[in-house]
């Protein structure tokens, strides 16, 4: 006799998109995302755009951080070499733990794509405060990548044997008195 299948869990995620050029209207990652996200079931908390600087970053992902209301971020942008791409260096610093795994999976994944280009990718994951951080490279490819190849499944309670939403449901010790 199988178990029956547990409910989906809807979670609350935000979307940054990191873009010295692009506009809300044109942009097509951070739309992808979006689009992709209350598609699976999920809700759209918040969605912004943010120019290359380590300091606007890092202010705007803190406070989707320290809001309990949103379970996981990911953004789309500023993963690359060039001088203005920031995000490792902006996000980082705020990781209580890095997702080692997720940069190593989204390059394999992304070499049947784009070949040995993908070493130029900087993507990234970690968690803070039980939210979970997503760091896309800027391109829809990439993103379509990311959240089909890995993400989607890692946010959905039902993904066996393991994914991140019973550690974005717990209330964080810290903070508990």
């Amino acid at each position: 006799m199988s178990k029956p299948e547990k409910p989906f869990i809807a979670l609350n995620i935000a979307i940054l998109t990191v873009s010295d050029t692009r506009s809300l209207e044109e942009d097509t990652s951070g739309k992808y995302l979006a689009d992709s996200l209350v598609k699976s079931g999920h809700t759209l908390a918040e969605r912004a755009i943010r120019t290359d600087d380590i300091y606007q970053i890092r202010a705007i992902v803190s406070q989707w951080i320290a809001d309990p209301a949103i379970h996981a971020i990911i953004t789309t942008g500023g993963t690359g070499f060039y001088i203005r791409d920031q995000i490792p260096e902006a996000l980082s610093p705020l990781f209580d733990k890095e997702v080692q795994g997720f940069g190593e999976m989204f390059r394999t994944l992304s070499r049947d794509e784009i070949g040995m280009s993908t070493l130029q990718s900087r993507a990234l994951a970690g968690m803070a405060n039980n939210t979970v951080i997503f760091c896309l490279p800027g391109s829809s490819g990439a993103c379509r990548t990311g959240w089909e190849g890995i993400i989607k499944e890692q946010l959905d309670n039902r993904t066996r044997p393991c994914n991140f939403v019973p550690h974005l449901m717990r209330e964080n010790p810290k903070h508990d008195h």
